[in-house]
């Protein structure tokens, strides 16, 4: 036990040295526990490529996760023994891998788009506003901070999104005005802590201890930060988190049903109607790549199935 204890904390040692995210961290961690009960408390260094591919195939075989939980449980792994063990992996031939099925995004019309917003209400108006009219993920909008917000260029930054990637996106014009009424609660907020001598809101481990006063300075407060104080998983100290996504997810939903919309709406699907309705209104899809952020075109490729392909781009010959 003592032994699987320190296997951990140098596991989570060097995900802060290489300055992974908080989520990164308890994913990792999770996989490496279930690889290591998988094997019945074995510790990696007895184990190599063929028990890291008999846990890999059961995943995929027995108990039929997705494509994306597979490769999730296979970065986990090979971070422990490249990063942690120093150890190298034989490849891994005869690994089953989990089938990644071809499915197209959900897109909702415009119309259908701003039935779900008008049946969101106060802070969750302003971020689904966001999620569709600057096409941030989820994460992405929950993570801003004062200083990510640039009225006089119409920007938005995205700090450290997916691949660790910098980016800047659209701020909606119609989204100023709440934002500045959101932002004017914020500072209310901020202040409040300040006179309470609250030790301020979070930041990344490393920039944490490279700006110490950061957290109680305005730049650095979220544009939607948290009601409540939680505990720093780095200091144990109470902080001010941003608000969790489990809120906007709820919201979402109950507005589609609102808005009587039988199609899988999520979150991510007001990402996908961003991205399909620029290329509708003749945006070029290089500028639709870098405001999403994707690193690949063909990536962003898989949007122009609303143009002139699939259903919508033939006339059937019933018509």
């Amino acid at each position: 036990m003592q032994r699987k204890r320190r296997l951990v904390d140098a596991v989570r040692e060097r995900i802060r040295v290489k300055h992974y995210s908080y989520r990164t961290e308890q994913a990792y961690l999770g996989w490496i526990r279930r690889f290591i009960g998988h094997h019945k408390g074995r510790h990696p260094r007895e184990m190599s490529g063929p028990e890291v591919q008999a846990f890999l195939n059961h995943l995929a075989t027995e108990r039929k996760v997705a494509a994306s939980t597979q490769n999730q449980a296979l970065a986990a792994i090979l971070f422990l023994y490249r990063d942690v063990l120093a150890v190298e992996l034989p490849w891994l031939d005869d690994l089953v891998r989990a089938k990644r099925p071809e499915k197209l995004p959900v897109v909702l019309t415009r119309d259908e788009v701003a039935r779900v917003l008008a049946n969101l209400e106060g802070v969750h108006a302003l971020i689904g506003g966001l999620l569709y009219g600057a096409g941030l993920r989820v994460t992405e909008c929950l993570r801003l901070r004062v200083k990510d917000i640039d009225f006089g260029y119409g920007e938005i930054t995205v700090r450290d999104g997916k691949g660790h990637k910098d980016r800047r996106t659209v701020l909606p014009q119609s989204m100023e005005a709440p934002l500045r009424t959101q932002l004017s609660r914020v500072k209310l907020l901020h202040e409040k802590d300040l006179e309470e001598h609250q030790p301020g809101v979070s930041l990344p481990f490393a920039l944490a201890r490279k700006y110490p006063q950061a957290p109680r300075q305005w730049p650095w407060q979220f544009v939607f930060p948290a009601r409540k104080l939680c505990r720093s998983p780095y200091t144990g100290l109470p902080i001010r988190h941003h608000v969790m996504p489990d809120g906007i997810q709820r919201a979402v939903k109950r507005a589609v049903r609102a808005a009587g919309i039988a199609k899988p709406v999520s979150c991510h699907t007001l990402r996908h109607c961003f991205a399909t309705h620029l290329l509708e209104a003749g945006y070029d899809i290089r500028t639709v790549q870098e405001l999403l952020g994707h690193t690949d075109v063909s990536t962003t490729m898989i949007y122009t199935h609303v143009l002139n392909r699939g259903g919508r781009g033939v006339r059937s010959p019933l018509d």
